[in-house]
C-alpha cells in the first residue's frame, strides 16, 4: 500500500511538471544602424547601381516603415533612438561642442532591458559622450567595443586610427584590433551573441561606415569606380561591405537557431551624405540616387531625415514583406521594443514616441493622425524654427514657412503655403507646443565629472564650447594642422582636493610634445594618409579653472605642461592657452585631470 501511494505521488508530480506552462523566452533584439546611408542608398529602394543583396533580402522579408524619420545628423538620432525622447529634450542637438552628451538622468533602452534580464552589448559608434557618465558602459551596456567621438579619426578616438588595424575601446580600455572597422564591429557582435545565446540579449551594432573619411578595402571601391553616375564609389563600397556583414550575421543566427526569436532591425541615422549630388536649393542634379527626394544629410527637406527601417521577427509574426506608410519616428523605437517584449518598465521621463506594435502586428489595427517634428540645430544653444520640419501624413511645413503636400509632391518642388494658410497655422501651433516642451532645459550645459574613483579624465577639443562660435578641432587632421580656436569645458568636481591638470598638444598615447612634427600617416585604401604635423613653438602655457589662473614657461622638448590646483566641489569652467613665440594663442587639444592622493 505504501509503495502504491508513492507511485501515485511520483506519477502526479511528473504529470504536473509536464503540464506546467513554461514561460517563453523573451525575444532577442539586434539593432543595426549604419551611418550617413540615406533612403536611396539601398538597391531594393530603387538605386540602380548599388549592390546590397542582403539588405534587399531583409527588406523582402520584413515589415518596412516607408515614412520613417530621424534626426538629420548623427548624435541627435542616436539620443532619441536610445531614449524614445526628442533629441533636443535630452540635450543632444549637435555632433560636437559638448552638445552630443546624452544628459544625465535619461533612461536608455539598454538600461530598461538590462533591468529585465537582458544581456546588453554595443559595438561601433556611440557618439553620445566619451567621458563618465555619458559612455555606453554607463548607460546600460554591459559589453562595449567602440571608437571615440563621432567617427574613427576624430579627436576623442585613439591616435592614428584610420579604419584599418586600429585601437578601439573595450569597456573603456584601449585594445588593438586587426582588420577593417566594420568587420570588427560585426565580429565582436557575433562573439557577444554566441556567448549570450542562452538568455535574451540586446545587441546594438552602430557602424561608422559609410561616414567619411571614405576609407574601405580597395576591392569594394573597384566595384563602382568605373561608373560616372555614382558621386562617390568609396561610399557605395562601404555600404556593400556592411551588407556582406549583415549576411554573415544572419547566417550565424540561423546556425545557432536564433533567427526565429530575434527581432532584427536595420535602419540608418540620417539622409545620405555622399550618395547624391545636389544643386540649387537642395534639388538633385541627376548624379547619384535619392529616391526622388530633395535634400540630404543636415537638410530639413525629406532627403535629410527620411531613412529606411526594416523590422523582422518570425516568431512574433512580424514580417512578410509588408509596407507601413503612416508617418513614424526614431523616438518610436524604444516604446515599440518594450511593447513587443512585454516589458512594462517605464522610463524616468516620458517618451515622445509611441509603440508601433499595433501597426506591425496587423494593417487592420486603427492608427491615429500624428504630427512629428525634426530639426537640425548644430548650435551652442537652441534656436526656434531653425531648420525645422513639421510633418503629418500629408504635409511638410519647413521652417514654419514653406508648405508641401508630400503625397502629391514628394520632391517638395512647389510651396503651397499661400493656398492653405489654415494648414500652416495649425502646424505652427503644433510646433509651438512641441518647442515649449523640448526647449525647457536648453540653456543647460552638461558637465564632465572629475575626481571620482581616482580616474584620470581626458578632455579633448572635440567637446570645447568655443569662444567665438567657430568649430573647434574635432578631428585628428585638424590637431596636426593646428586648427583650434579657443574655448572652455565645464567640469563638475566631485571631491575637494588637489588636482593635477596636464595640457597637451597631442594625446598621451602619441608620446609627442608641443613642438613635435608628427609623421605622415600610413597609406590607406580609399583616402589620403594623415598629414605631417605642424609644430607649435609653445613658450608659455596658461590654465584657468574657475577664479584660479596659473601660467608657466614651456621648454622646447616638453611633452606637456602640468599644473596643480586645489579645487572646490561643484561645476567650474576650465580654459587653457598655449602661447607661441609670436604671442599666437590656441587652446590645448587634450587635457588630463586627476586628483592627487
Amino acid at each position: 500500500m505504501e509503495i502504491k501511494c508513492i507511485l501515485i505521488a511520483v506519477t502526479a508530480s511528473f504529470l504536473f511538471s509536464c503540464t506546467e506552462k513554461k514561460e517563453p523566452q523573451k525575444p532577442n533584439i539586434i539593432l543595426i544602424m549604419t551611418d550617413d546611408q540615406g533612403y536611396g542608398d539601398v538597391a531594393c529602394l530603387g538605386n540602380p547601381w548599388i549592390k546590397t543583396p542582403e539588405m534587399d533580402k531583409l527588406h523582402s522579408e520584413s515589415i518596412r516603415l516607408t515614412n520613417f524619420h530621424v534626426g538629420t545628423t548623427c548624435a541627435p538620432t542616436r539620443s532619441g533612438l536610445m531614449t524614445g525622447r526628442n533629441c533636443n529634450e535630452v540635450g543632444v542637438w549637435h555632433t560636437i561642442i559638448g552638445r552630443n552628451f546624452l544628459r544625465q538622468g535619461e533612461t536608455t533602452i539598454a538600461d530598461m532591458l538590462k533591468n529585465n534580464g537582458y544581456s546588453t552589448g554595443m559595438f561601433g559608434k556611440w557618439h553620445l559622450g566619451d567621458n563618465y557618465p555619458y559612455r555606453p558602459q554607463d548607460r546600460g551596456f554591459e559589453t562595449t567595443v567602440i571608437h571615440g567621438g563621432g567617427g574613427v579619426g576624430q579627436t576623442p578616438d585613439y591616435w592614428n586610427n584610420d579604419y584599418f588595424d586600429d585601437t578601439y575601446f573595450r569597456n573603456g580600455v584601449p585594445e588593438r584590433f586587426e582588420g577593417y572597422c566594420t568587420d570588427i564591429w560585426f565580429d565582436e557582435a557575433l562573439n557577444f551573441i554566441e556567448s549570450k545565446k542562452e538568455a535574451p540579449f540586446f545587441c546594438y551594432i552602430a557602424t561608422n561606415a559609410p561616414h567619411g573619411p571614405f576609407h574601405v578595402p580597395q576591392k569594394y571601391i573597384d566595384m563602382y569606380g568605373a561608373n560616372d553616375s555614382i558621386p562617390n564609389p568609396n561610399f557605395y563600397g562601404m555600404i556593400t561591405n556592411a551588407d556582406e556583414n549583415l549576411g554573415l550575421l544572419r547566417k550565424k543566427l540561423t546556425e545557432w537557431d536564433l533567427d526565429r526569436n530575434t527581432i532584427l532591425i536595420f535602419m540608418t541615422d540620417n539622409g545620405s551624405a555622399a550618395g547624391i549630388q545636389l544643386g540649387k536649393n537642395g534639388f538633385p542634379t541627376g548624379k547619384g540616387y535619392n529616391a526622388g527626394m530633395r535634400g540630404k544629410k543636415g537638410s530639413p527637406y525629406e532627403g535629410g531625415h527620411r531613412v529606411p527601417f526594416f523590422i523582422y521577427w518570425p516568431e512574433g509574426n512580424i514580417g512578410g514583406g509588408r509596407d507601413v506608410d503612416f508617418i513614424t519616428s526614431y523616438t518610436d523605437v524604444v516604446p515599440t521594443l518594450l511593447d513587443l517584449c512585454k516589458i512594462n518598465e517605464k522610463p524616468s521621463l516620458p517618451f515622445e514616441g509611441e509603440s508601433l506594435a499595433p501597426l506591425l502586428k496587423s494593417p487592420k489595427n486603427p492608427w491615429k493622425s500624428r504630427t512629428i517634428i525634426t530639426d537640425t540645430q548644430r548650435l551652442e544653444f537652441l534656436k526656434k524654427w531653425k531648420a525645422a520640419s513639421i510633418m503629418t501624413d500629408q504635409y511638410r511645413l519647413i521652417r514654419g514657412e514653406e508648405l508641401y503636400d508630400i503625397q502629391k509632391d514628394p520632391g517638395q518642388t512647389t510651396d503651397i503655403s499661400i493656398d492653405f494658410p489654415e494648414v500652416v497655422e495649425a502646424m505652427r501651433q503644433d510646433y509651438e507646443t512641441w518647442w515649449t516642451r523640448v526647449s525647457q532645459r536648453s540653456d543647460e550645459i552638461n558637465p564632465i565629472p572629475v575626481g571620482f574613483n581616482q580616474e584620470t579624465v581626458r578632455l579633448t577639443s572635440h567637446d570645447i564650447h568655443p569662444d567665438d562660435g567657430k568649430y573647434p578641432a574635432w578631428n585628428q587632421t585638424q590637431v596636426r594642422l593646428n586648427k583650434n580656436p579657443n574655448g572652455f569645458w565645464i567640469i563638475d568636481v566631485q571631491k575637494e582636493g588637489k588636482y593635477s591638470i596636464a595640457l597637451h598638444r597631442y594625446p598621451e598615447e602619441s608620446r609627442a610634445g608641443f613642438r613635435a612634427v608628427v609623421p605622415l600617416g600610413d597609406k590607406i585604401d580609399g583616402g589620403n594618409p594623415y598629414p605631417e604635423g605642424i609644430p607649435i613653438n609653445v613658450v608659455t602655457a596658461k590654465l584657468k579653472v574657475g577664479d584660479q589662473e596659473q601660467s608657466q614657461e614651456v621648454t622646447k622638448d616638453a611633452l606637456n605642461a602640468v599644473f596643480e590646483l586645489e579645487l572646490e566641489p561643484g561645476e567650474q569652467e576650465i580654459k587653457t592657452w598655449l602661447i607661441d613665440e609670436n604671442d599666437v594663442e590656441v587652446g590645448a587639444y587634450y587635457v588630463y585631470l586627476k586628483q592627487v592622493i
